[in-house]
């Protein structure tokens, strides 16, 4: 059986949000905070290394591949800008993650447990690959804006 990753991040928070919340309140909320951020940039950067082997192409193009997992059962809604050997550009207009997290009451955690992977990712993904992104729906705006660019 094979789950999605929005499902496996919601299970993920069902066990990690009481867990912080229980650490919060005995070591501090900014202490917990980067704790945690420390532990999901490692998890983040080694399924980078992860997700290029498997796909078996760290380039732009399979860069792409990996955006299709973050997609799978309509997780997001993309509006691609442009997707050439060097760039790949897009808007995302719909997040189940940022929802999922509000639905759990864990919206100040979503952006730690969610959008913070996805610059480490790339690092483990290919360091040659840059990752842009000013905004996040996770934290209000109107939409998250990634700019990928490869320093090829």
């Amino acid at each position: 059986m094979t789950i999605s990753l929005l499902q496996r991040r919601e299970i993920e928070a069902r066990v990690v949000g009481p867990i912080f919340r229980a650490f919060a309140a005995e070591i501090g909320e900014e202490r917990a905070r980067a704790i945690l951020a420390g532990v999901v940039r490692e998890l983040a950067t080694q399924a980078g290394r992860d997700a290029a082997t498997v796909i078996g192409d760290s380039s732009i193009a399979g860069l792409n591949v990996a955006v299709d997992g973050w997609q799978q059962g309509g997780a997001l809604s993309l509006d691609v800008l442009e997707h050439s050997d060097s760039d790949l550009d897009f808007n995302v207009t719909r997040c189940q993650y940022a929802e999922m997290y509000q639905r759990l009451g864990m919206a100040d955690l979503g952006p730690i447990l969610s959008c913070s992977r996805d610059g480490a990712m790339i690092e483990g993904f290919n360091p040659g690959i840059t990752l842009e992104r000013t905004q996040t729906l996770m934290e209000g705006a109107s939409h998250c804006d990634f700019r990928f660019h490869s320093n090829k």
